[in-house]
């Protein structure tokens, strides 16, 4: 084990961790988190017809993210998906006009940039274990 693959392990668990409490406070009470969504953007230009199954969809996505990072399972790929994820949840936040949401989205997704930036050291991982 290295500094640098420590390092990156040190840095995926919380993202990760993140991920996984999103979508397992979410799952429970799923169809009142999707109504609030839903009744939120209805001050928004989005369109319901959109906003119900993104809100339907997220809290499951937010869970398969976290479970990946936890376990640096196709972590390129997790990646990938959660800076894609962030960014319909920035379009979200700023068609209603929630900066500090923005704010947080683009912290998330700075995070997600510099893991995928420095992937090669995700040895510490189910990923780094199969590419052995």
């Amino acid at each position: 084990m290295t500094r640098e693959s420590t390092t990156y392990l040190l840095a995926r668990l919380p993202i990760g961790m993140s991920f996984l409490g999103h979508g397992l406070q979410r799952l429970p009470i799923l169809a009142k988190f999707s109504n609030g969504m839903v009744t939120s953007f209805g001050k928004s230009f989005i369109p319901g017809a959109l906003v119900l199954p993104f809100s339907l969809g997220l809290p499951f996505v937010e869970l398969l993210l976290g479970i990946l990072l936890l376990l640096g399972l196709f972590t390129r790929f997790a990646t990938v998906l959660g800076v894609i994820t962030m960014l319909a949840l920035i379009f979200g936040s700023t068609s209603l006009g929630q900066w500090d949401g923005v704010f947080t989205q683009l912290m998330y997704s700075a995070y997600l940039v510099l893991l995928y930036y420095f992937l090669p050291y995700n040895t510490i991982s189910v990923d780094g274990w199969r590419n052995k």
